[in-house]
């Protein structure tokens, strides 16, 4: 008998086009259903109207930044899982919340791949 594991929701935000769609690309999985957006604002949106496991965004956004983005979400859902990409250093990383992990750009697959396995196993 073979056990179904639900896809690991996923809310991707990056405004840059052709960064978006290669970490999407690292992203895919067939246990993971992906969801992009161009911007915060478009990301909470989507949030409004649908679940997800974890939100993956980059922290230089126009508008509103991911930390940003990551403190509304953490508003209204406290033990929501975010994961913050940049390519510069974040400071003070450790008040980003306790569901919330850092990873460095450029992204490698074993990077995000071992973030995704270490939420999955938490939620």
């Amino acid at each position: 008998m073979t056990s179904t594991v639900s896809p690991l929701r996923i809310l991707y935000i990056e405004d840059n086009d052709l960064v978006r769609e290669q970490t999407q690309e690292l992203l895919a999985a067939p246990d993971r259903d992906i969801v992009s957006c161009e911007s915060a604002e478009q990301a909470l949106a989507e949030l409004e109207r649908a679940a997800f496991d974890v939100t993956i965004t980059d922290i230089s956004l126009p508008k509103m930044s991911g930390i940003e983005l990551a403190k509304r979400i953490q508003q209204k859902t406290p033990d929501a899982w975010i994961v913050l990409m940049s390519g510069y250093a974040v400071a003070e990383p450790e008040k980003l919340g306790r569901n919330t992990r850092l990873l460095p750009k450029p992204v490698e697959t074993a990077q995000i791949d071992a973030i995704l396995n270490d939420i999955r196993r938490a939620i």
